[in-house]
């Protein structure tokens, strides 16, 4: 029997801390206004879903958020070793097809998550990829640890690399519909998730005249 987890990955909505290229053009309270309704679409995501959730923050546990999901604290020096040590404990648990997103992509749904979940019916590694050269979503079958090591994280050639030494050690993996998240002030006017948000653009607004 398939056993499936969804693992979510969510920064602590601190001013200053969040969405940090984004706040050098609208200022740290509207890019934290940005990030806390990012955080709210990837709720919107998962929340359906009949899929157990973990749900890993960088500092603190929120217990306002995810209020039915295991909550856990991101534990590693880097991206990578945090994401490793939640797959690991994802399959030493007994799953045995997770995916792993983070938490500022306006566009994510929960489609993107069964597609990702799906893919590894036949890959062992998928990935949805980002606008920006990285990935906003992870999914393994079984564990490979060499995703994750030595990598160069937030570069754009993350992905290129990624894919590339998976092909190199004969690793099957699938890739899923490409989407932007935002990280300057033009990903987020060019997003319909900005462009449909009155009140975001209206709090955006004030905080800038």
């Amino acid at each position: 029997m398939n056993k499936e987890l969804v693992i979510v990955f969510v920064k602590n909505i601190k001013l200053g801390k969040v969405k940090t290229r984004l706040a050098k053009t609208i200022g740290n309270q509207a890019a934290f206004e940005v990030y806390k309704a990012l955080v709210k679409v990837t709720e919107l995501a998962t929340e359906h879903l009949e899929i157990p959730i973990r749900v890993y923050f960088s500092d603190a546990i929120v217990d306002t958020k995810w209020e039915k999901a295991h909550k856990a604290v991101q534990k590693g020096k880097d991206l990578g070793e945090r994401m490793q040590n939640a797959f690991l404990k994802g399959f030493e648990d007994g799953y045995n097809r997770i995916v792993l997103i983070g938490s500022d992509l306006p566009d994510i749904s929960a489609t993107h998550i069964k597609n990702g979940l799906e893919a590894l019916e036949h890959s062992e590694v998928v990935f949805g990829p980002a606008e920006d050269g990285g990935y906003y979503l992870i999914g393994m079958s079984k564990m490979n640890t060499k995703v994750f090591e030595n990598k160069p994280w937030s570069q754009s050639h993350l992905l290129t690399e990624t894919l590339s030494e998976l092909k190199h050690n004969n690793t099957t993996f699938s890739t899923l519909e490409v989407l932007n998240d935002i990280d300057t002030f033009e990903d987020l006017e060019a997003s319909d998730f900005y462009k449909n948000s009155i009140e975001l653009q209206y709090k955006i607004k004030q905080l800038n005249d």
